[in-house]
């Protein structure tokens, strides 16, 4: 084989060796950004229960998680100064669209992120009625990560995998009127998310 043909020809397979490797390094890149469906080795072979959690709502009376016994519930850590705060709009729809078939949003705020969420409670109320109408539940602010981790986020994390634990502030676990963990969402899945919305309508208890 003369030197120009065999140079050529390994020029080709070095080009090809790439391209594999870079369309491999993109759809592993997209399944990791989209890919929320339980894997069977993210999931423990034991579920926690959500009937010992306990919150306050965010004029801190007591609010047990069994309070939404027979309703599926979408938890969402939230914040006020974050760029997905808009979603608040988004959620307070989704809540308003189902609430009525057994679906509610429970709103949980959280300072860990950015510290996006540093204002009282009360002024969290106030921020969230006056911009964006809220009135689906909030709780008291809680910690999302860390040692103070709050028991729900560590039952979601057990029962769900790594992809529970949320990573920014409108992290998203859906619940189920049983109270088992269904799925994790990411920050940047919107409250409108056709497969949220699928997701939602399979559990709802009416």
């Amino acid at each position: 084989m003369s030197d120009p043909m065999k140079g050529f020809i390994l020029r080709a397979i070095g080009i090809g060796a790439l391209s594999v490797g870079l369309l491999a390094a993109c759809s592993n890149a997209k399944s990791e950004e989209t890919d929320i469906a339980p894997k069977e080795s993210d999931v423990t072979n034991e579920t926690p229960e959500t009937s010992d959690i306990d919150f306050q709502t965010i004029r801190g009376e007591p609010l047990p998680f069994s309070t939404f016994q027979g309703q599926a519930v979408l938890v969402v850590n939230t914040a006020s100064r974050c760029g997905y705060t808009p979603q608040y709009a988004g959620l307070q729809e989704l809540h308003d669209t189902f609430k009525d078939r057994g679906f509610t949003v429970l709103g949980v705020p959280s300072n860990d992120f950015g510290g996006q969420e540093p204002g009282t409670e009360a002024q969290i109320v106030e921020f969230c009625e006056i911009n964006f109408g809220v009135e689906f539940p909030l709780t008291s602010k809680v910690s999302a990560v860390g040692a103070a981790q709050h028991a729900f986020w560590r039952h979601a994390t057990a029962a769900l995998g790594p992809k529970a634990e949320p990573k920014w502030n409108f992290h998203k676990v859906l619940v189920d009127p049983n109270g088992q963990f269904v799925q994790a969402y990411p920050s940047a899945i919107r409250p409108a998310d056709a497969e949220l919305i699928a997701d939602i309508e399979r559990v709802l208890p009416n």
